[in-house]
Order: structure tokens, then sequence, then C-alpha cells
């Protein structure tokens, strides 16, 4: 009887030797079970973008300043597009935006700055991804149809074709020998 006890003492030893290996709880429970914010792109200090100066600045001065832009515009290049974002991973999800910033410089034709700001994401368009399918003649297939789908199907030279007794160059119902 005196064992029982033996055994819940070295048990109860071994667990509080165990959690002297555990890293140190975080200031806030909550932050055990998130994921890290991770910046992304080209972030501009304001410190940085105050240093660019409308009919003064150039196109070389800018880079020099940023680097090369994230985007430039479509069809001309006299808008340069700096985007940086902060994102998070969502459990089981792909990666989720928490804040978006972009800053635009637009040139004119000559080269100098015209206008250099800052665009957040509460200015930002909202565009909605429409979940339409193309439709596409032809059946659906389904996987074992995929897989089997070649099985009994006749070669390129019909019946017999890759059968003993020809080959490349012989002519129809010639014999080798």
């Amino acid at each position: 009887m005196a064992r029982a006890p033996r055994i819940v003492n070295i048990a109860l030893l071994s667990l509080l030797g165990a959690c002297a290996y555990l890293p140190p709880a975080p200031e806030r429970p909550r932050d055990v079970f998130t994921t890290p914010v991770i910046p992304r792109g080209n972030a501009v200090p304001e410190e940085t973008l105050a240093q660019i100066t409308p009919n003064v600045s150039t196109r070389q001065d800018v880079q020099a300043l940023l680097g090369s832009p994230s985007h430039s515009a479509t069809f001309t290049d006299d808008t340069w597009y700096y985007i940086s974002s902060r994102t998070q991973q969502r459990p089981a999800r792909t990666l989720a935006v928490r804040d978006q910033q972009v800053v635009v410089v637009e040139f004119a034709p000559n080269g100098t700055v015209t206008s250099a700001r800052r665009i957040g994401q509460d200015a930002m368009p909202r565009v909605d991804v429409v979940s339409r399918e193309t439709p596409t003649p032809g059946n659906e297939r389904t996987l074992l149809q995929a897989l089997f789908g070649n099985i009994g199907r006749l070669g390129p030279g019909g019946p017999g074709a890759g059968a003993a007794g020809g080959g490349p160059g012989m002519a129809a119902g010639s014999v080798s020998r």
C-alpha cells in the first residue's frame, strides 16, 4: 500500500521538473495562440517621403531614396507605386492583410515629381472577387475516368498496331524474315 503514494510522488516530481523546460509565459496569454505579423513590401517612412520635393526631385532622386518601385503605371512610366503591407497567417488559411499602405509618386513628362502621397487602406477601392466559372464544352470527368480512361483504347495505328511481327518502315501485310 505504501508503494502507490511513492509512484504518485515520483510522477509529480517529474512533472514539476518538466515545467522548468517550458518557455516563460507571455505578458498576455492570448499571444501564445497568435502568429507573428510579417512586414512585406517597401515600407516608406514619413521622413523619407518628406524628402521628395515636387517640381524639384527627379526620377533618379526618388529611386535613390525609395529604391525601385513595386509597380508602375500600366501604359506609361509616369506613376510609381510603392506598396507595403503587414500580414498575419490565419490558422489553416492564407495570409490575412492587417494593414496596407501605398505611396504614389507621379512624374511630369520632363521627369520631375509632380506629387508624392500616401494612400491608406481605407482610401483604396474595394474589389470584390467574382466566383463565377466559365463554362467549358464537353463532359465532366470523374477521377476514375481520368485515371483509367485510356485503358482499352486503340493506338494511332489502328487495331494490331504495335503487335509482334511488324515494326517501323514495314508495309502493311508484309512479313519480316
